[in-house]
């Protein structure tokens, strides 16, 4: 049953019987008879049938529910008796908003320490995919907004504060000026993350309280895409303060506060609440809770910040 249900999420994953029998290593007519022996055993259809993939049965999905739930259950028993005779193992999956991905090294970098034959594999993702793969048991934890737009059903531990900044061509602001109002980036040429991206809802509703509502000339789900963009003068945009720590300062360039509303709002690690807890989701929890990283992630933040004369207070 458990090779099954592994062979029913590889075609839930690939959407193609051919593409999932390959990533399970068997042929595809052995993967399509497992699956119609799952239905006979259920009593119900599972795949839409046709000439080729075209979806799944209301009651396949319902048995893909489980499924997904009965083989990260199987992977967390494994992963617990292993660690009583050889240490913790396995495949840490990762997911982290894209604003967020230059702090997720620092805690990799010490989890790694603590657990050597863990490797991990991180997923830069908005955070209504984060909540999605976590509910479907994809992720084992994550990196995302803890107070804005919350997710639902996860433990949390803090990391760091984010706070945002107008990133433009000296020329485009005001000579000397070490802030910038909302109200008066409302005015330049702007380039922001899409739509579906948490950091452009919270800029979003950034200019609203400024009672501004901004049409941008260019959007991208690229944060280095934002980067390139203003480095060429074609606008300039809005970026959280871990941006900056990714790229060297530029002669031509300057990000300066965004105030007026003066915004911060909290990122951490999150992962599905649920007992017992995924073992290597436990276990990346207690590393990122333990005393001083969070401290850390901060002081590398604002030695990266220094350059740009922007590090106080953040």
């Amino acid at each position: 049953m458990f090779r099954k249900f592994v062979y029913l999420l590889a075609l839930a994953r690939e959407q193609h019987f051919g593409r999932a029998a390959e990533a399970c290593h068997v042929s595809q007519p052995t993967l399509s008879n497992a699956i119609r022996q799952l239905e006979d055993e259920l009593r119900v259809p599972i795949v839409e049938r046709g000439q080729k993939f075209s979806g799944f049965t209301p009651e396949g999905l319902k048995v893909l529910e489980y499924a997904r739930r009965i083989v990260a259950e199987r992977d967390g028993l494994y992963q617990e008796l292993t660690a009583l005779g050889q240490g913790l193992s396995g495949h840490l999956r990762i997911g982290a908003i894209p604003t967020a991905l230059p702090a997720v090294p620092h805690v990799l970098a010490r989890f790694a320490e603590r657990y050597p034959q863990i490797r991990s594999s991180v997923r830069s993702l908005s955070s209504r995919d984060i909540q999605r793969d976590l509910d479907g048991f994809e992720l084992d934890a994550a990196v995302t907004y803890l107070d804005n737009e919350p997710l639902s059903n996860v433990r949390t531990v803090p990391l760091f504060s984010e706070r945002y900044f107008l990133l433009a061509q000296r020329r485009q602001v005001r000579e000397g000026a070490t802030s910038i109002r909302w109200t008066d980036a409302a005015e330049l040429p702007l380039c922001l993350l899409t739509p579906d991206m948490q950091n452009r809802r919270i800029a979003d509703t950034a200019f609203r309280m400024a009672d501004r509502t901004v049409v941008p000339l260019m959007e991208t789900n690229s944060i280095v895409t934002i980067y390139t963009i203003v480095r060429s003068g074609l606008a300039a945009s809005v970026v959280p303060s871990q941006l900056l720590t990714l790229v060297a300062l530029h002669p031509d360039l300057v990000a300066l506060p965004l105030t007026e509303p003066d915004l911060t709002y909290a990122v951490g690690l999150v992962y599905a609440d649920r007992e017992p807890p995924a073992p290597l989701a436990k276990a990346l929890a207690a590393v990122a809770a333990e005393p001083g990283l969070a401290e850390r992630v901060r002081a590398l933040t604002d030695e990266a910040l220094a350059p740009w004369s922007l590090s106080k207070g953040l």
